[in-house]
């Protein structure tokens, strides 16, 4: 994992799951990399990748590389 992630998290209430871990890709084209965070409510989720701090970083990998970026709803349970 970078090392600027977790200070850019910050505050956010994020966890991060994975991280580049090794991958069993059972359908469709492989990632070069997956990185999982879990956020407390997708409003807050939403509130960081919209943030200031975090689109300077992400201007960055974008030219590296192509990304997709999903904010998916949890389930309660």
């Amino acid at each position: 994992m970078p090392k600027w992630s977790p200070p850019l998290l910050g505050n956010s209430g994020a966890t991060v799951l994975a991280a580049y871990g090794a991958q069993d890709v059972l359908e469709g084209p492989s990632p070069e990399g997956v990185v999982m965070v879990s956020f407390p409510t997708m409003e807050t989720a939403r509130t960081f990748y919209d943030s200031p701090e975090y689109q300077a970083a992400v201007r960055h990998r974008f030219l590296g590389a192509d990304y997709r970026s999903i904010i998916v709803q949890g389930v309660d349970g």
